[in-house]
């Protein structure tokens, strides 16, 4: 009997390790699960438009002024100054090639390219050879499109959209209308869409017109108010260039673009036609020591990001913008039309940069400038317009980088140094209580809203609170941005504008009625943007703390029922519940149903690859997405289990007081998911 009785005391102390470490691992999977799965989605499922890679803050050197400064004279000097970056940053950075090409006073000043376009085969870049996929700066190209329709009477940019479009309609439920000069300073109420915005193969994308019409986002704000930055509406404002043309999207470019620039080595076709196909730039990704090769995106919004150019043809379009559009012999555009694009229409308060028709303005050592960055994965790309200097600055690289910046930062500072330190504006002084009312969680507009890639929504928070001196302190989460949390501090001098201590910009905030602060306009980048204040309940802790409630409850359910019956088994006994006995089944059902969600769906698309997404959701995670509409019936029936057991005084208090609590968690779990756009098929 003794050796009967240690096996079965081993046997019931392997039950309860087995037990402990089951519910450890839930615990740990459920409450860690969606948030830390999330966390690198930033650099993998922003595929498209992803801020660069740099500090917010000022850089720690400044760049030396050129013995010329100010201005852009001699190109010997600056090429080797530009030598002197791309040999220091490629490496730095992990930038496998780079090219850039400068126009100036109507002629090409300077292009060069760096590195390597095909790591693999050691093809270096070269400026008028080399194409790379230049992403949102393909906006430029079809706003001039669609001024070109302006110009010839085809299309009233102030008129509403739905008046050209027959297919489908843009559901809209506000009064003003969505215009396509909205659509081009992205003010049209729109916001980013991520999940299925791209193919595997070009057999594989959707015609522009029948993608819009499924996959267009909605519009949430009142079109004229707010910028929100959106491909898709330029992708819509590329679909009415084709619809009113009669042209294809890509060959109407082509025509009326590319051919009178003389840019012979641009293309916006998917992938680029034999001739220019072998010279296009391989993207890369650098991961784990090592530069990885990314697949090539067969963009379904092609308007909004799919171009491919060369740094020459990119000077030549630079030329065109600052020359009024003629260049040579061609014109593309008349003079007013030029103006009118790059003047500003569009600005959050007078002291901010504001935006023309998809050039957006930035303020460098107080020069106006105008232009447009671009990311895709494996590219990034930005063209800068000074047009009082008449200068024009092409860069882009194959890989995701922050360098653009960085080598424009450097420009400005070494060629046209900022004057000497204007006498800061009076600071005005607002009490502790008053600085209050600007503290709390804000988020960018520009996230997806209206599919389960809301998930990646905490990544566009940042938190604004009092600072030292009557100030507000601006910082990043820690929780998702470690290693990476910049610090701004803002001085006020007017009861809603702000200055930055460290430099000359500005930051405004806008009430609504009961004066509550609703938005902070460019707390942080220097383009224009916009954050919303996020109620305390939409707060990343908080809604931890109810995914961490639930997920608890949840694990309860599971050891009342069925682990514990487990472990009675193991060791000879039956579990027994004398009322009620399947209310406690359908409690653990209920409980084990949402974790294997919880667990099952975030796993699964990390498997798959956030980035992959583009393509769409994989059946593993649609399959996943079951679940929640099945608990969510099902909780239906922990709520009468739980009146009756109180009706008729079942169980012992305690008892009942927890499943009443299961139920609460259950029906918590509900809205918690609708919130995320995890209740249904939302992508």
């Amino acid at each position: 009997m003794l050796p009967q009785r240690r096996k079965a005391i081993a046997k019931r102390k392997f039950a309860r390790k087995l037990a402990s470490w089951v519910l450890v691992i839930i615990l740990f999977l459920s409450l860690s699960g969606l948030p830390a799965s999330a966390r690198n989605t930033p650099a993998d499922i922003q595929v498209i438009d992803r801020q660069p890679d740099q500090p917010v803050n000022e850089p720690e050197q400044s760049v030396p002024a050129a013995p010329s400064a100010p201005g852009l004279n001699d190109p010997q000097e600056f090429e080797a100054f530009v030598d002197n970056f791309f040999q220091e940053e490629l490496s730095k950075t992990h930038v496998p090639g780079g090219v850039i090409s400068v126009v100036k006073d109507g002629k090409l000043f300077f292009a060069k390219g760096y590195g390597y376009a095909n790591l693999e085969k050691k093809i270096p870049v070269a400026a008028d050879k080399t194409l790379f996929r230049v992403a949102s700066l393909s906006k430029l190209f079809t706003a001039t499109a669609a001024m070109q329709l302006y110009e010839r009477g085809q299309l009233d940019i102030h008129a509403d959209v739905n008046k050209y479009l027959t297919d489908f309609q843009l559901e809209n439920p506000f009064s003003e209308p969505v215009t396509a000069a909205r659509m081009m300073l992205h003010t049209d109420g729109t916001t980013k869409r991520r999940i299925g915005l791209a193919a595997r193969t070009a057999e594989e994308m959707e015609p522009l017109g029948d993608y819009l019409a499924d996959h267009m986002p909605p519009v949430v704000w009142q079109p004229g108010e707010l910028y929100s930055y959106s491909s898709h509406s330029i992708a819509l404002l590329g679909y009415l260039v084709e619809k009113i043309s009669g042209t294809p999207f890509a060959q109407y470019i082509d025509k009326n673009i590319f051919q009178p620039l003389q840019m012979r080595r641009s293309t916006f076709l998917q992938p680029p036609p034999p001739p220019l196909a072998e010279d296009l730039a391989v993207g890369y990704q650098y991961q784990s020591g090592k530069f990885k090769p990314v697949p090539y995106l067969y963009l379904n919004i092609a308007p909004g990001a799919s171009m491919q150019a060369t740094a020459t043809d990119m000077a030549q379009f630079m030329l065109a913008h600052l020359l009024h559009s003629r260049y040579e012999n061609s014109r593309i555009l008349e003079e007013d039309t030029v103006r009118l694009m790059h003047e500003q229409h569009f600005t959050h308060h007078p002291l901010l940069p504001g935006t023309g028709y998809s050039f957006r303005e930035r303020l460098e050592n107080n020069i106006r400038t105008i232009g447009h960055l671009g990311s895709l994965r494996g590219y990034s790309s930005s063209l800068t317009l000074l047009p009082a200097r008449n200068i024009g600055i092409f860069i882009a690289t194959n890989s995701f980088s922050g360098i653009n910046g960085k080598l424009l930062t450097q420009f400005f500072d070494r060629y046209f140094p900022a004057p000497q330190q204007t006498s800061p504006k009076k600071p005005l002084a607002l009490s502790a209580e008053q600085l209050e009312r600007f503290t709390g969680t804000y988020r960018d507009l520009e996230y997806p809203r209206h599919t389960f890639a809301k998930l990646t929504a905490p990544f566009e928070h940042i938190n604004i609170k009092r600072g030292d001196n009557g100030t507000l302190l601006v910082s990043t989460p820690g929780l998702f941005f470690i290693g990476n949390a910049p610090k701004i501090q803002l001085a006020p001098i007017e009861p809603l504008l702000f200055q930055r201590v460290n430099d000359d910009a500005f930051t405004a905030f806008e009430p609504d009625e009961s004066g509550w602060i609703r938005y902070a306009f460019n707390p942080l980048w220097a383009k224009i943007g916009a954050y919303e204040h996020v109620p305390w309940y939409e707060t990343s802790w908080v809604q931890l703390g109810i995914l961490g409630f639930c997920a608890v409850l949840f694990l309860s359910a599971i050891f009342v029922y069925p682990i514990v019956p487990l472990i009675q088994r193991l060791r000879g006994k039956r579990f027994q519940v004398k009322q009620l006995r399947w209310a406690w089944r359908l409690a653990g059902l209920i409980g084990t149903l949402n974790l294997v969600f919880l667990i099952g769906f975030p796993l699964s698309i990390w498997l798959y690859g956030f980035w992959r997404l583009v393509y769409g959701v994989p059946a593993v995670a649609i399959a996943f997405l079951c679940i929640p509409l099945l608990t969510t019936v099902l909780t239906l029936g922990l709520f009468i289990f739980t009146a009756l057991a109180w009706k008729n005084n079942y169980w012992s208090l305690v008892k009942r007081s927890h499943y009443a609590l299961i139920t609460l968690a259950a029906l918590i779990f509900i809205p918690f998911l609708t919130y995320w756009n995890l209740l249904g098929f939302q992508f």
